[in-house]
């Protein structure tokens, strides 16, 4: 069987390539979106564990935890974990993101 003619197989190859191009930009945005999401979360745990430090040594009022509950919630992240160890707070946030759960830890105190 012979082929008499190539009219339209330009219109199936750009319907091809602009299925991929969807399929891409539909796989890539949320995985971007995770990633920028990472370093919100990773500020947020870092906020919420100087909160906790500041608390601790008497620098602000409160408690500690709650200090860090707070502060994480204002940067738009829950608290996970908050372990109080002498003057070191160790703070663990998350927040979901596009089905994926992004989750930092962060450790606040004084110098030794």
């Amino acid at each position: 069987m012979r082929w008499r003619s190539d009219i339209g197989s330009g219109s199936v190859l750009a319907i091809g390539l602009t299925g991929a191009i969807v399929c891409l930009v539909a796989v890539v945005v949320p995985l971007y979106a995770v990633l920028a999401a990472r370093s919100a979360v990773a500020g947020a745990a870092d906020a919420a564990a100087l909160a906790a430090a500041d608390a601790r040594v008497g620098a602000v009022t409160g408690y500690p935890c709650d200090r860090a509950a707070e502060v994480a919630a204002a940067n738009g992240a829950t608290m996970a974990s908050c372990t109080v160890d002498g003057l070191v707070a160790t703070i663990t946030v998350q927040r979901q993101v596009a089905g994926f759960t992004v989750e930092q830890t962060a450790t606040a105190g004084p110098r030794d």
